[in-house]
């Protein structure tokens, strides 16, 4: 199931975006600066209550996020190991496990604001977050990107499915990722080619009308939330 907008009458549904925008880069310098054992139990609690407000479990989103598990898990090992004597540095293992924890937090909140913030809200709120041009194209690209990306994953689920089908399963993993990669970037760049034929057909405007935003009671705890994390990271 791709991570994408679902509507709901959740708690993270009704906030404005640019309150939960602004939670997530103070929780993302809190994690970088409170990489410990006990600063990221602290943060897992915070994380805990992110998925409840935003009615997302933490299994769904970190079965979208499974593809950079390995990333995340091969980083202690490579750390960790040496060419000499002792072999390995359990400390230097230990510390990039806790970096790497740390970023499937992070992924965590981003994966609740994606789940709870319309495509066309979050533009808004980074057009009014950033003036002028350079918000008019921060924006649009990440309209762009949350609307291209599930398409691109829903593509590469499906080539690798009908791969499966016809036995491609028993195939070698490296036949596997370059059979997968290359019907991948095929279907990315013919799906790129539409999409810009999509565009001029529609007359695409760089300053369209935005929906209207508006913070609320129920913005203060985020915003009062927001401004301790940022307190704590500059600790």
């Amino acid at each position: 199931m791709t991570l994408s907008y679902r509507p709901g009458d959740s708690l993270a549904h009704r906030l404005d975006p640019r309150s939960k925008l602004g939670f997530q880069v103070a929780f993302a310098l809190a994690a970088f600066a409170h990489t410990t054992p006990r600063g990221l139990l602290a943060l897992t609690a915070v994380v805990g209550g992110v998925l409840g407000a935003s009615g997302l479990s933490a299994r769904e989103a970190l079965a979208e996020y499974r593809f950079v598990f390995p990333f995340l898990l091969a980083s202690p090992l490579f750390s960790a190991a040496t060419l000499g004597p002792p072999w390995v540095r359990w400390s230097a293992g230990f510390d990039t496990l806790l970096a790497s924890y740390r970023v499937v937090l992070v992924l965590l909140v981003s994966a609740a604001y994606l789940r709870t913030t319309p495509v066309r809200d979050s533009r808004a709120a980074i057009q009014r977050l950033v003036p002028g041009r350079v918000g008019r194209l921060l924006g649009t690209g990440v309209g762009f990107v949350f609307r291209f990306l599930p398409v691109l994953q829903a593509d590469l689920r499906r080539i690798r499915d009908a791969s499966a089908a016809r036995l491609g399963d028993q195939r070698g993993l490296v036949a596997r990722m370059r059979l997968v990669g290359v019907s991948g970037l095929a279907r990315a760049l013919s799906r790129a080619d539409r999409f810009a034929l999509a565009l001029r057909a529609r007359c695409f405007a760089w300053n369209p009308t935005l929906p209207p935003l508006s913070f609320s009671r129920a913005d203060l705890p985020v915003v009062a939330a927001s401004v301790a994390l940022l307190a704590w990271a500059a600790v």
